[in-house]
């Protein structure tokens, strides 16, 4: 119970240090980077050219069931086993710069679906990595910058995801 404590004091650390960043500008942009990443929007973009692209469906195909599984895992397993209260539910109405979500906050769904992909990217297509990387460390701050989860529900998230993602590969890898 004391390391639960710890890890939640560490976490409103962060949140009050990141907080202090806040500006209408930064607010704007943040917002339009973690919108990115609702019902990963992003991620399905992205596999669109891999599905079309005759030699390049396989890796569409892994980019799709990392995020089933990361969806799977972290939205319909964790986050209704842990039951974690989101930042942003401690917070007034006023101080909100997105609308307040319904779900649970443990793990970053956002972050998780993000390094599924990271992680597809990595093994299967390098050339999108670096970007691919950039753009889901960018989600996954802006769901801290934005209060709606904690710097550990990021970090989890991201372990997740990776995870996900290597599954991905190594299950197609292992059925073809």
């Amino acid at each position: 119970m004391y390391m639960l404590k710890r890890v939640q004091y560490i976490d409103d650390i962060v949140l009050d240090k990141i907080v202090k960043l806040h500006t209408p500008r930064r607010n704007k942009v943040m917002t339009f980077i973690t919108r990115m990443g609702n019902m990963g929007i992003v991620w399905f973009a992205m596999c669109m050219p891999f599905l079309i692209y005759r030699p390049w469906r396989s890796i569409g195909v892994n980019f799709l069931v990392g995020l089933v599984i990361a969806h799977l895992a972290g939205e319909i397993c964790i986050k209704h086993i842990v039951c974690r209260m989101r930042p942003c539910h401690k917070l007034e109405d006023d101080e909100l710069i997105v609308k307040r979500p319904r779900y649970y906050s443990f793990p970053s769904g956002h972050t998780t679906a993000s390094f599924s992909v990271v992680a597809v990217a990595w093994m299967r297509c390098w050339p999108v990595a670096i970007p691919v990387t950039i753009l889901a460390f960018l989600i996954g701050f802006s769901r801290v910058y934005l209060r709606v989860h904690y710097l550990t529900d990021v970090v989890a998230g991201a372990v997740l995801g990776l995870f996900c993602g290597f599954l991905s590969v190594e299950l197609l890898r292992a059925m073809f």
